[in-house]
């Protein structure tokens, strides 16, 4: 469950599409609250995911679209060798240097977003099976996309921690607020 933001500036749709997409972040960080390293890894579905490996997984898909908006190397390269890596914590990684690393991410969404001149400014879409088909794409469809993606795995999260220990989306909200 994504928290509503603060309302929009009339006009503001840049803080707009940032308020919710803040809030799609939250529903999924939320999902990690008072669960300890192997809680979170923890894949309690049929699906092999878990919700250190979901907040994984959008930090990096965020950051690697932006790098693409920004025409700059994504922080990680994945390819299909290392594809799984990108759905759970390896080596050193832990819950709490995800969410740091996410931090770090959604701040230079944000200041990328503020920075371009107009959110119909385009970029170069690399050809990949999950291209949209278009060649170019503009900073709003990015926004969009990042929104949807992270509420896709918002809901994965819920069902993942509701699987773990019976806490729903709004017991999480409550608990976050504590």
């Amino acid at each position: 469950m994504a928290t509503q933001g603060n309302a929009e500036i009339r006009g503001d749709e840049r803080g707009t599409l940032l308020i919710f997409l803040a809030g799609q972040r939250g529903a999924v960080r939320r999902a990690v609250l008072g669960l300890t390293d192997e809680q979170a890894a923890a894949t309690p579905s049929a699906s092999a995911l878990s919700l250190s490996g979901l907040v994984k997984h959008v930090a990096e898909t965020e950051q690697g679209w932006v790098a693409r908006a920004r025409q700059v190397a994504p922080d990680m390269r994945r390819t299909e060798e290392n594809w799984a890596d990108s759905f759970q914590l390896v080596g050193d990684e832990s819950v709490e240097s995800a969410l740091a690393y996410w931090d770090k991410v959604a701040l230079a969404t944000e200041e990328f977003v503020r920075s371009v001149p107009s959110l119909d400014d385009t970029f170069p879409l690399p050809r990949h099976h999950w291209s949209p088909g278009e060649e170019e794409v503009s900073v709003r469809w990015l926004l969009l996309h990042l929104i949807r993606e992270a509420a896709r795995h918002a809901g994965h999260a819920d069902i993942i921690r509701e699987s773990l220990d019976g806490k729903t989306a709004h017991e999480l909200v409550a608990m976050a607020r504590e």
